[in-house]
């Protein structure tokens, strides 16, 4: 299976090694910001909500200039200094120590993230076939949360509130693994450049995010993903963690454990979980990972309900919680970039992108404003709630995509392979 899920071009397997890379740094850091900016530098859950939030708006607002830039200067150009920006900006939250200096770091993180994910997708669906785009996607986000997972245990085994510089540590390292892809794009010096003009599948592409917007499945996917995101995302820094310290009162590394248990799961079953997406519909599986995802939020609320009376039973809640949602997320991360990148045109392919990463941008500024209130209130079952119901929306909205998809866009038809390039005949010598 991982011999299939494999993309055909070494240039492709590269960039795979260095998002592995970068997510083991992305990994130390993921679930303690929220609980650094309030246990550890002092601010108000309100605050840290707000600093967070700032984060998700500022790349909220550039994300659409990086997708412009991608298309017109080839997403290489566009990267690679966000990478550097985002390595600086990661490195430089070891030494916040305000509401003020919190702001103005995760300002700087904002402007090197807001394009690496749609300029990285760009890259990858450049570097990929229609009919394998799907499985490497898949890949892609596996080797992402195998990362992440191997961050998420050093750290729990290091990070304590009562020792600032164990977290200044993994803020420091976090930086430099973001150096490693940006590495790995300037050796390959004929990847990321501009793409080709020219029409797909019959069909012009001119203007920007006008025509991008005028594109009415991709519009009920925004939807999709913006609810999903919202309710389920967005809520793993912010409402995942301080419901589970808070309320089920477990602790940080718990928490650790917890995601560690995400990957886990992710590792085992994202090849299996491809193999048998192939040939079934992708709004199908759409719905499905709402239904997931809201299960996941289901058991959490239990094991807040249980915690008082068995902390064993609360603590395997919270590591069951993020395991269901792991699987979730092995129907999704295939799924939404392969279905973006089959409705996206050469000529726009950064700006669909970017617009796919905007949802994550808008979710982010929902998501942890909203999370502390509700996690306040009636001892969290408000946010419980507010999330389960969220999700199954999503789901209805996934259903409401299929009549709009053709078959071969929605996955029930295969894509045509490329076909091999003819041999060469024999030439002949002369008599």
């Amino acid at each position: 299976m991982l011999s299939r899920a494999l993309p055909r071009r070494p240039e492709a397997r590269r960039i795979l090694v260095g998002t592995l890379l970068s997510a083991v740094g992305r990994g130390l850091t993921l679930p303690f910001l929220f609980i650094y900016l309030t246990d550890v530098r002092g601010l108000t859950d309100a605050r840290a909500g707000l600093v967070i939030g700032w984060y998700g708006a500022v790349t909220l607002a550039l994300s659409p200039i990086g997708g412009t830039l991608i298309d017109r200067f080839g997403a290489r150009r566009i990267v690679v200094p966000c990478l550097l920006i985002e390595a600086a900006g990661t490195g430089s939250l070891a030494l916040v120590d305000s509401t003020a200096s919190a702001f103005g770091v995760m300002t700087l993180v904002a402007i090197g993230s807001s394009a690496i994910w749609s300029g990285q997708n760009t890259i990858l669906a450049s570097l990929t076939d229609d009919d394998e785009r799907q499985r490497v996607f898949g890949l892609n986000f596996a080797l992402l949360n195998l990362g992440i997972g191997i961050g998420g245990l050093t750290s729990g085994a290091i990070v304590d509130t009562a020792r600032p510089g164990t977290f200044q540590a993994i803020y420091v390292l976090d930086a430099i693994s973001y150096l490693m892809p940006a590495l790995i794009l300037l050796s390959l010096p004929r990847v990321g450049r501009r793409l080709t003009a020219g029409p797909t599948g019959g069909r012009t592409s001119t203007g920007g995010y006008l025509t991008v917007l005028k594109d009415r499945p991709f519009r009920r996917l925004v939807i999709f993903g913006l609810i999903l995101t919202t309710c389920g995302y967005a809520q793993i820094e912010v409402g995942f963690a301080a419901y589970s310290v808070r309320v089920v009162e477990v602790s940080p590394r718990i928490v650790a454990w917890a995601l560690a248990g995400n990957t886990v799961m992710i590792v085992l079953a994202q090849l299996l979980v491809i193999r048998r997406m192939e040939g079934r519909s992708r709004t199908g599986a759409l719905a499905v990972v709402g239904a997931v995802f809201a299960t996941a939020w289901l058991v959490l609320g239990a094991a807040g309900v249980i915690g008082a009376e068995s902390a064993l039973l609360a603590a395997l809640g919270v590591v069951a919680c993020s395991a269901i949602f792991g699987f979730g997320e092995t129907l999704l991360s295939p799924v939404m970039p392969a279905l973006t990148n089959a409705l996206a045109t050469d000529e726009l392919r950064g700006r669909y992108n970017a617009m796919s990463s905007m949802i994550f941008g808008i979710s982010g500024v929902i998501g942890p404003v909203t999370a502390g209130p509700l996690i306040g209130a009636a001892d969290g079952r408000i946010w419980v709630a507010t999330v389960v119901g969220g999700c199954l929306v999503a789901s209805l909205v996934a259903l409401s995509l299929r009549p709009l998809l053709t078959a071969v866009q929605d996955g029930r038809v295969p894509a045509t392979p490329p076909a091999a390039p003819p041999a060469a005949e024999p030439v002949s010598a002369p008599a």
